[in-house]
């Protein structure tokens, strides 16, 4: 599957209480434009990373609705959205409106990102923002279902662009990645939310040089 096709892929999701990023604008905080700049920004970090050799691939769970609701990018929040494209060599437009917004869990990973020169790629086991019934700004874990979609979509990713090794971050995201990783190193590191932010910086430190 090539980037334009993972994204269009992407984009025809459609499953209840989750918001589609690529597809979807929120009324409150996008720009009118919003999920084509996502899905743009999306595709255009795709094609750029086919070319080149990606060192590892960084997995969670789902996007939070602070952090990959607002910008469709894994683990960014709008802090981080900027940073997080000129590592690949991107100039993009914030897709959301009025003050930067942050996310904890983002926050830590750029810490640790910032001294990471190697080639990382960041993704989710589920790509859509799951959401509890009838509040769009909550989080939940994705269901079964919700496994399989998002599986399909990361094992398409792994073939794609071919990653040297698999960083699983937390459980959830070891147990898929240890399903789908063909032979490649899967490293499992602690989540950085509920304290353990310094065990996770430690375990990455001692993973980048693996």
């Amino acid at each position: 599957m090539m980037p334009r096709q993972f994204v269009e892929a992407l984009r025809g999701l459609s499953l209840e209480t989750t918001f589609n990023p690529y597809s979807e604008r929120c009324v409150r905080y996008d720009r009118n434009d919003a999920p084509q700049l996502r899905s743009a920004t999306l595709r255009s970090m795709l094609e750029t990373a086919a070319k080149r050799e990606v060192d590892s691939l960084w997995i969670g769970r789902d996007p939070g609705h602070r952090g990959g609701r607002r910008t469709g990018l894994a683990f960014t929040d709008d802090v981080h959205l900027h940073e997080h494209a000129e590592r690949w060599g991107l100039s993009i437009r914030r897709p959301t409106r009025g003050e930067r917004v942050s996310e904890q869990t983002a926050t830590v990973i750029w810490s640790a990102l910032s001294r990471i020169e190697s080639s990382v790629f960041l993704w989710n086991v589920f790509p859509l923002h799951p959401h509890q019934p009838g509040n769009p700004f909550s989080n939940r874990p994705h269901n079964a279902q919700e496994r399989r979609i998002g599986e399909e979509f990361l094992d398409g990713l792994i073939q794609l662009l071919q990653p040297r090794r698999l960083v699983a971050i937390g459980n959830d995201a070891a147990k898929t990645a240890r399903r789908l990783a063909d032979r490649r190193t899967v490293i499992q590191v602690r989540h950085p939310s509920h304290g353990g932010r310094a065990k996770f910086l430690a375990q990455i430190g001692e993973s980048h040089w693996r």
